[in-house]
């Protein structure tokens, strides 16, 4: 017959909630990184940056036509 825990005792530490969520977040970050590193991305990175100084470009041009 299997013992049960206390009851006055926790399942889990607040410790050990902690560290697995940090384990948790690293794994995360380390599949994401592992995602971008493979490429396959859907919109080459040379489009985003021109878009982005087509927006600075304009957003320029607004101040500074005033």
């Amino acid at each position: 017959m299997a013992s049960q825990p206390e009851p006055d005792q926790p399942e889990r530490t607040h410790e050990e909630v902690y560290w697995r969520r940090v384990r948790r977040r690293h794994d995360r970050i380390r599949d994401e990184i592992a995602r971008n590193r493979k490429g396959g991305h859907r919109i080459p990175t040379w489009v985003l940056t021109a878009i982005l100084g087509v927006f600075v470009l304009g957003w320029l041009w607004l101040i500074l036509a005033r």
